[in-house]
Formats: C-alpha cells, structure tokens, sequence
C-alpha cells in the first residue's frame, strides 16, 4: 500500500513513523515533510512549490503516484475541504469533510452542536462586532474566556482575569485583526476551573474509539507562565483521568457528539478531538478538533501497540466496528525542543547538534516538527523545532529519559520548558505513598 501524509511538523513526523511500522505499508510519501520525516518518507515537490492548501494539486499526485491512502494532519486542510476533493476523485482518504471539519473550524458551530445535543460544555455567548462584545464583558464578572471563532494556530484563545487582558483579546480580534476572518466572530465563554485533558478517538461516523488519555502545555514557560503556543509538551496517560472518568468522557461526549453530528447529516470520519477540562461537577468540553493532537500525538503513538494503517482504513472504508486499540503500559513523555523567541519573533537556520546521539538513546524518539536539510546539514526552519518522547515504565522513569535525551540536543537559542510531567510523576508519588 501507498500512503501519502499531508503536513510536516511532530505530528506529521510521528504519524508517518507509525504507519512505517505497519506490514501493508510498502512506500510512504510526506508533503511537505521535513528532515526527520525525509528519512521514512519520500518529500518531493509539487510543480516546485509544497503547498498543502492546494487541494487539487495534492490529489492530482495522489492520482499520478497512485496513493492508496491519504493521512491529513493539519486542521487547515480539512477545513478547506481537501477530503471532498479527494472523496471527489475516488481517492481513499483519512479525515472529515469541509462541514465535518466545521467542528474545529467555527468554534461557534462547535457551541451550538454542543448545546443541541446535551454535550457537558461551558455557557459561552458568540459576538460579531468590538461594542456588543465589550458591553456584555463589562456586565458580566470575570474570569473568563475569549475564543477566536476560526483557526488561529492555537493562539486565538485567551483567559482574562482581569478587565485589560479581555479589552486587549477583544481588540486583536475586531480591531487589530490579529488573526484575519478567524475573528471576525468572537465567543466569550466561562471560566471552567480543573485539570485540563486531551482524549482523541478514531470514528467511522459511527463506531467510536477512543484512544489513552494525554496532556499537554500550551504556555511558553515554566509554571504555565507567558505566551499560548503549539504546544510545549505532553504526557499519556493522565493519572487524572480514573477509569471511571474515562467512560464519562467516552459516554456523554465523544459518542454524543457523533451522533449529533450524524443527526445533523454530517457522517464524520477521522479523528475527533476532545479538550476537555475535569472539573467538580464532572468532564466539561472546552473545544474540539478535527484531527490528531499536537504534541499530544507524539505522546500517544509510541504507546499504541497495533496497525495504523489498518485502523485508519477501516475508518475511511466505514468498518471500524469490530477493532480494537491496544496500548502499551509504558508512560510516555514529550518535550518540545522551540526556537527562542517563539512564539513571537525568532530566527530559522541554526545548525542542530547532537541528534544522532540522542537517537541513539533506548526507548527515546525523536520526532522533527520545524527542520529542513541545508548543505548536508540539519537546520532549525520553525518555532517549534523538535519533539523529544521517551517511555518508561512509570513517569519518573520516562521524565528523566525524555530530559536526558534534550540535554545531547543543542543549537542556538533552542528553549524548552523543564516540568514537562512533573505533575504526573508527582501524581505517581502521591498513589505509592497513600498505598503504602
């Protein structure tokens, strides 16, 4: 079989690992790729340009290198409908279509499946114009949420604590245009207090499965201080996250959201995304995305114990009833290696040291978000860089391999944050004392 995986960040890298692994998979191709991913996949050109947004140059090489399954990273894509172009053609392909993909593309569309179908979610109002929106914050106490209706790379969120913080998300949105027609709408939602959590799941449109828990860390700096981001790292599982918990999620949220989805007409396949935050009164969605997590991936799949690309098939071919996920014990940790500066201004092109010797490490991956090859040499090309996942046989172990590996790493200016899992080895500690 020949795969082609659309994207080239960590997510990309990990995706494209996996499905190395995987007995029906005979050639993979990656646009556009990167330096890791160049090594388990062919990254050529198109026409000389690698644009992903380009839905008709893509199938038309999926055509021409007679593809027989296409993986979809990034959400913009989706959005911009390259599954129905592909669907179009006959070309099999992994991911929900432009109307399906609504569900992360408008986070207000997302809102109103949600209340429709008894989704646990916060309260949250949709707004259209800077006066309206500044009028109900100043009537309403805070904290709370701002949200950027469309894709905004992760960063159209913002909590307000206090009345400055929400003016200024306001006027990056409506003003300042900060992030195009991604806030041309705006929601104001609750403030929800707890543990925040990603459970993904593959679906047919039908069947629903759920894939381990993970988290991730979205400010820039240590103690969830500064700037949103990406993503600086993540960890599967989340001890969090009790079985009983885990159900909830699967129950009330995931399978609800298909089937409302499936009520509304939508048949979604893919992957859907639930970030959710555990708080008092139970799971509460925060929003949901329409494919695989970033960094979250990169904490999963190392742990997945089985054939992606046979899930993946059964998920496109609409036969997913009847699979099972299994998964390693090991715990999973995953550091984001980010130029310094981002992610604001930063520079691309520094030299990336010890590579080899890190991947050289037992149970460590290293998998490539922001690099490109230059004169033989790997090179930063991104804010995030690099994703450093390690497993061990419990967070601890996991956390030190993750760290030790980051430490053979080096080029200039390169940032990552230093308590990656450190609440869950604390976690950890806690349950052996209390049993103790």
């Amino acid at each position: 079989m020949k795969v082609l995986v659309v994207g080239g960040g960590g997510r990309e890298n990990a995706l494209v690992w996996k499905l190395s692994q995987s007995s029906s998979v005979d050639k993979i191709y990656c646009i556009p790729g990167n330096a890791g991913i160049a090594e388990l996949a062919e990254c050529p050109a198109i026409g000389g340009a690698l644009d992903i947004q380009d839905n008709c140059a893509l199938a038309k090489f999926a055509e021409a290198r007679g593809i027989d399954l296409t993986v979809v990273g990034p959400e913009a894509p989706l959005v911009n409908g390259i599954v129905d172009e592909f669907e179009a053609r006959g070309l099999p392909i992994f991911g929900p279509r432009r109307v399906g993909a609504k569900i992360e593309g408008s986070k207000s569309f997302a809102k109103e499946i949600m209340t429709r179908y008894g989704i646990p979610t916060g309260f949250g109002q949709v707004f259209v114009g800077y006066e309206e929106a500044v009028a109900y914050m100043k009537t309403h106490e805070l904290p709370f949420v701002v949200k950027a209706d469309g894709l905004a790379a992760g960063k159209g969120v913002t909590v307000a604590f206090d009345e400055k913080t929400a003016l200024r998300a306001l006027e990056d949105c409506f003003l300042k245009l900060k992030f195009g027609s991604a806030g041309e709408k705006v929601i104001i939602e609750e403030y929800l207090e707890g543990e925040e959590v990603s459970v993904l799941a593959f679906t047919d449109g039908r069947a629903v499965l759920a894939m381990v828990p993970a988290q991730d860390y979205k400010r820039v700096f240590d103690g969830d201080e500064g700037p949103n981001t990406g993503g600086m790292g993540s960890y599967s599982p989340v001890p969090a996250v009790t079985d009983e918990i885990y159900e909830e999620i699967v129950d009330k949220i995931l399978k609800p959201t298909i089937r409302g989805l499936a009520n509304e007409g939508l048949e979604y396949r893919g992957v859907l995304y639930g970030g959710l935050m555990l708080t008092a009164e139970g799971p509460r969605t925060l929003e949901f995305n329409c494919r695989f997590g970033d960094p979250e991936t990169q904490a999963i799949l190392p742990r997945f114990e089985g054939d992606l690309a046979r899930v993946m098939l059964a998920v496109v071919e609409g036969k997913l009833a009847g699979h099972e996920l299994h998964w390693f014990p090991d715990k999973c940790v995953t550091v984001v290696i980010a130029s310094g500066g981002y992610p604001t201004d930063y520079k691309k092109g520094y030299e990336i040291g010890g590579l080899e010797d890190a991947s050289r490490m037992d149970k460590v991956q290293i998998f490539h978000a922001g690099t490109l090859f230059s004169n033989g040499k790997v090179v930063t090309a991104g804010g995030r860089v690099l994703n450093v996942s390690a497993l061990g046989s419990d967070f601890e172990e996991a956390r030190e391999r993750a760290y030790e590996a980051v430490g053979r790493i080096h080029f200039e200016g390169m940032h990552y944050r230093k308590d990656i899992a450190l609440r869950a080895v604390e976690s950890e500690r806690r349950g052996r004392l209390s049993v103790g």
